[in-house]
């Protein structure tokens, strides 16, 4: 199978002078651009860019992860300090991570724009189609992420014509949304006539995976399980026998992910991942950041004997473990004693010299998290008892992890009293399952921190309470100061 390459391409907008009145030689204008079918689906692949983790500039671990309580920045103390500034919530407006991923997704905004409204009258009405669908998709990614970081955002949905056009004052966290479900809806269902089969494009199961989350969000639960029925009505996915596969290389783009961001290494432009740089120990030349804490391996259950729900040792480093390669983890390899395995690939497949150059995609949804959504969507509706069948399918598929991976100590045998089926109807107690069940199937995905905020001010100011964390001043980052700086529609 085909997998979507993701590159970068550069838009001249015109001359402003004489002597740069002459056709540049090999290099696309905005005039001479957008006019074949070619042409659109290389704008569409440039839209796709600003979500991979070629570098730094995609920070959304540090979002998703070090804001949360499962996590610290990690690394050497004072490496990248304004990360750390942002674990402990003592970040001003011009920290450069706010910047990062605030100037890289309004850059996927802005192509995804250009891709619905630039292509000329010689683009095909299938391509046209096909493009501006997955685009749709692209801007409500983008948007999903920045109104969970900074809520009231500017809304974009043109490309900018004039210098006048970017400046765009703030809409309601509503509005975003309301534009995001709009994208979504369209998208599904240009994609469930003509999507793409290649890995990593948009289709009509991410779509309605995206929208199905986005309505959750708004506890919007009918909606959300609308959403989720028309995905399974696919009958695309499923659960991956064995938990870690969802997070190996060798088993990428499989049944039970719904939309992973590809990479590629050795490649010219460069296409690697280079999380696997930022999470490895430093001994493998990484920077070892992102470090579990504690608190994060107390959610995992383990039976009277002690045998832990396969899933912590499948997503983190500890002692006692195994590290990837095989050999023992060793607990100063980390400030926190502990690392993320998701995102770090064995030196067999990734040596030392090309750490930051790694072909580990990123999945962003699994068929996983389509279950707990109607577990929680279901229960929050007033259906504990319905909300128990999609649960209980991924804890099944956690605990049986033993009869499918040959690597487990006592590998053919579930551990008698381990992660035994969930049985209680009360909502309030069932909600607390959920929420547990969801920050350990998830964990290291990047979105405890999401989930977090979602579920309230006791909630969210209990679980960091070792921060300065106060939900009123911190629900919300605040806009760069850069960008306050240049949109003058925005008040400081």
């Amino acid at each position: 199978m085909k997998r979507i390459i993701v590159l970068s391409m550069i838009l001249l907008a015109g001359a402003c002078s004489d002597f740069l009145d002459e056709d540049l030689q090999g290099i696309y204008t905005s005039s001479t651009f957008y006019k074949t079918d070619d042409h659109a689906m290389l704008a569409l692949t440039a839209a796709y860019q600003p979500m991979s983790f070629t570098n730094i500039r995609n920070p959304l671990w540090v979002f998703g992860d070090v804001a949360s309580d499962d996590a610290i920045k990690g690394g050497f103390a004072g490496d990248q300090s304004e990360i750390e500034f942002i674990e402990q919530f003592t970040y001003t407006r011009d920290n450069g991570f706010l910047q990062h991923i605030w100037q890289r997704y309004y850059e996927g905004i802005s192509r995804a724009n250009d891709v619905i409204h630039r292509l000329g009258p010689d683009v095909s009405d299938e391509v046209r189609e096909l493009v501006a669908a997955e685009a749709k998709f692209l801007r409500a990614y983008y948007y999903f992420h920045l109104v969970n970081i900074f809520g009231e955002i500017p809304l974009k949905t043109e490309p900018a014509y004039a210098a006048s056009d970017l400046h765009v004052p703030v809409s309601s966290v509503d509005n975003i949304y309301a534009q995001i479900e709009t994208d979504l809806q369209q998208a599904a269902e240009v994609l469930s006539e003509i999507g793409s089969t290649q890995a990593g494009r948009a289709t009509e199961g991410a779509a309605l995976g995206l929208l199905a989350k986005a309505y959750l969000f708004q506890e919007n639960y009918a909606a959300s399980l609308s959403a989720i029925n028309d995905l399974d009505a696919t009958g695309n996915y499923t659960l991956m026998d064995v938990y870690s596969h969802n997070f190996m290389a060798c088993k990428q783009n499989n049944a039970e992910s719904i939309f992973e961001i590809q990479h590629l290494s050795g490649q010219d432009p460069f296409m690697g991942n280079s999380l696997n740089q930022w999470f490895a120990p430093q001994h493998e030349n990484g920077y070892f950041f992102n470090a579990p804490r504690e608190e994060f391996m107390d959610a995992f259950e383990h039976n009277e004997n002690g045998i832990y729900d396969p899933r912590l040792d499948y997503s983190i480093g500890r002692e006692g473990g195994t590290w990837i390669n095989g050999e023992e983890f060793d607990p100063a390899w980390s400030r926190t004693g502990f690392l993320v395995k998701k995102h770090v690939q064995p030196l067999d497949e990734i040596p030392v010299g090309t750490k930051a150059d790694s072909d580990l995609n990123y999945v962003f949804m699994r068929y996983a998290e389509i279950l707990l959504i109607k577990a929680e969507a279901l229960n929050e509706s007033g259906q504990p008892a319905e909300a128990l069948i999609p649960l209980n399918k991924v804890r099944t598929r956690a605990r049986e992890s033993f009869l499918h991976d040959e690597t487990l100590d006592g590998f053919g045998t579930v551990p008698e009293g381990l992660l035994p089926g969930i049985t209680t109807t009360d909502q309030a107690e069932l909600r607390n399952i959920i929420r547990r069940e969801r920050r350990v199937e998830l964990g290291f995905e990047f979105h405890r921190f999401f989930d977090m905020m979602r579920y309230g001010q006791s909630y969210a100011e209990e679980r960091l309470s070792h921060t300065n964390f106060v939900y009123g001043e911190h629900r919300y980052f605040p806009i760069p100061q850069s960008e306050v700086d240049i949109n003058n529609q925005i008040n400081n």
